[in-house]
């Protein structure tokens, strides 16, 4: 059975090799320097408002990690941004990441929006989401960086 749990400073040595583990997949279809990546565990270990990590695990084994965003949409409200979610291969096919979904909506009932990214190298993950009732949406998103 699947528990999540914040994630803690102590989480690191576990978080990171998988992160490195995440941006070298068909999961992101761009580099990310390192110093980011770290920036963005320590923020999520934080008192950020806006970044929560979390540890996946089964039967008091590591799983997997998540980090969600918290953001407010004038179209739809209250939203949570999945922006990394990843299994242990060893783990995968075991229903892990459809238990974390649940366990994400219940845990966030207020939530308006549920949104993630998805590459189309990634397949698998995208029949999941669909399943789960994410639909595609009809644009594109733009960013321009600093």
């Amino acid at each position: 059975m699947l528990t999540v749990r914040l994630m803690t400073e102590q989480d690191q040595a576990y978080v990171m090799p998988r992160v490195r583990q995440f941006y070298a997949s068909d999961a992101v279809d761009h580099a990310v320097p390192a110093e980011v990546l770290q920036q963005t565990f320590q923020q999520a270990v934080s008192d950020n408002p806006l970044i929560t990590g979390f540890i996946l695990e089964v039967d008091d084994e590591k799983a997997g990690y998540a980090y969600i965003t918290h953001l407010y949409s004038s179209e739809a409200g209250p939203c949570i941004m999945i922006e990394e979610l990843l299994i242990e291969p060893s783990m995968r096919g075991q229903g892990l990441g459809q238990a974390f979904f649940h366990w994400l909506f219940d845990a966030y009932p207020d939530t308006a929006r549920f949104r993630l990214e998805v590459t189309p190298e990634n397949p698998r993950a995208q029949a999941l989401y669909e399943r789960l009732g994410f639909v595609p949406l009809g644009y594109r998103q733009m960013i321009r960086e600093r």
